[in-house]
């Protein structure tokens, strides 16, 4: 299929004479960076196999999302995303120079899982392979050009590898990676900064969370190593292909990125073990039996396990620690000294009557996600938001104790204030609760669910419906108003 010239595959070429300087200058030929590359044919064609150590890719790359600098064949650059893999990167330099240490039977330093404590360890890193193409040479091994390069061979004669030389003018232009890229852009600097500075980066994007404080020569030594591994053993798998041209290259970046299923969110969080919330459900929550963990919300409540979906079980913890309905950002130090809180919540749900039981969502509305997301967010307000009450302890202490006596059935008519008359509310003496709700002025969603065939089924649009379930909370377990 690919013709080769002097026993080398296109577009390898054993040009070993050099040209004048000023053709070499034009070209862009006259430095020239060797790397080993493997051949390989995906789907039949060409493609290069090779690593690139991290802080160099960054300089051998281009991304073509600007469309004053050429024709565009990717997406604009995601600012968020490339610092939340900037910190992933981060995470990983350091383990790899923490095992590094390892391996070389050199003395253990304890900076390391501290550094690594606080950006979030987990049990391994790896990143997945960047996929580039070279525009420079000729499609199909058609054509003249081509890349510099010679056989590797074993003792045997056999083919190892092949090294080829990159010139200026061979640009790795990325299809499925530039996030990666842009990330490993904000490590380098994020390093550079710190150990020419002797202070972290107080400006965003910030990627270690003591930003402003000095270095201490502890950590330096393992800022030193992390920048170490960037510069030579840590590197970055990348799959070159060869002569596509934009819509080829447009085509390559749809497949990639549009042909895959994602991952169940559930499934993906279950399996995550570098986020400190879902170290403790897993740890606390899930090893204690305080709750039963699935990979799916069960639609058919006559067909409900008891169990919690991973994403769901998430959500809530995430509310209780950090006043949001997701694990990102959270970090040891935010976490840990809140644990015990939030795991004496957890321990009340359990024993609400009915909660983690076959077929609990008929037996107690606790076991739909939104109203354990309105226990959540009171067991933060009254402990951990810069707003709490003076004696937010004591009503905290008020809370956990009502827990167990508020009626959590679907009978109870407080759950469906909304759907009654004037005289229901009189009848079943709920004439002060509206002083515990929101106003019924302005647009605010109150249309919290329906009371169907004797079970109470709350709607989807959590956000809206938990203040409110929290509000009727606070009614019947006696805690103030937060409308005053």
């Amino acid at each position: 299929m690919y013709p080769s010239k002097n026993g080398l595959p296109q577009p390898i070429s054993d040009r070993e004479t050099l040209d004048d300087l000023d053709a070499l200058s034009s070209e862009g030929d006259i430095n020239e960076t060797p790397f080993n590359v493997f051949i390989g044919h995906n789907l039949g064609h060409r493609v290069f196999t090779m690593s690139v150590p991290f802080r160099q890719f960054e300089k051998l790359s281009a991304v073509a999302n600007d469309r004053e600098a050429g024709p565009v064949a990717q997406r604009p650059l995601d600012k968020n995303h490339a610092r939340n893999l900037a910190k992933y990167m981060l995470r990983g330099l350091v383990s790899a120079a923490k095992m590094r240490r390892s391996i070389q039977g050199k003395e253990e330093l304890p900076t390391f899982d501290v550094i690594l404590d606080a950006l979030g360890n987990q049990p391994y890193f790896s990143l997945q392979p960047i996929v580039c193409n070279i525009r420079e040479v000729p499609y199909g091994g058609q054509g003249s050009g081509g890349i510099r390069g010679m056989r590797l061979q074993t003792a045997n004669g056999d083919t190892a590898s092949f090294r080829v030389f990159l010139s200026e003018r061979h640009i790795l232009w990325v299809i499925d990676g530039q996030h990666r890229r842009a990330g490993a852009d904000l490590v380098m600097t994020f390093l550079h900064d710190v150990r020419q500075s002797g202070k972290y980066p107080a400006k965003a994007p910030v990627l270690y969370p003591d930003k402003g404080r000095e270095v201490s020569p502890e950590e330096m030594q393992v800022w030193n190593e992390a920048y170490e591994a960037a510069r030579s053993y840590a590197t970055l798998s990348v799959e070159v292909h060869l002569g596509l041209d934009i819509e080829q290259e447009r085509q390559l970046f749809h497949d990639l990125n549009k042909l895959g299923k994602r991952v169940n969110a559930s499934m993906a969080l279950e399996f995550d073990s570098s986020n400190p919330i879902t170290q403790f459900i897993k740890g606390s929550l899930v090893a204690n039996g305080l709750v039963n963990v699935s990979n799916a919300d069960s639609k058919d409540w006559s067909m409900d396990e008891g169990d919690l979906a991973m994403k769901d079980l998430v959500a809530i913890t995430s509310l209780a620690f950090l006043n949001k309905s997701n694990a990102s950002g959270a970090t040891p130090a935010i976490v840990e000294p809140r644990q015990n809180i939030v795991e004496r919540l957890w321990h009340q749900i359990a024993q609400i009557p009915g909660f983690g039981e076959k077929r609990a969502k008929e037996h107690t509305i606790a076991a739909q996600p939104v109203v354990l997301k309105a226990l959540a967010k009171l067991t933060y307000d009254l402990n951990f938001s810069n707003r709490k009450p003076e004696n937010a302890e004591e009503l905290f202490d008020r809370l956990m104790g009502a827990i167990e006596r508020i009626d959590f059935s679907h009978q109870n008519p407080v759950w469906r204030y909304y759907e009654l008359t004037d005289e229901d509310v009189i009848e079943q003496g709920l004439q002060d609760l509206s002083n515990w709700l929101p106003t019924s002025s302005g647009s605010a969603n109150r249309d919290i669910g329906s009371f169907q065939g004797g079970f109470m089924r709350f709607g989807a649009k959590h956000n809206d419906i938990f203040p409110i379930l929290a509000d009727m909370i606070r009614y019947q377990a006696g805690l103030p108003t937060r409308h005053n």
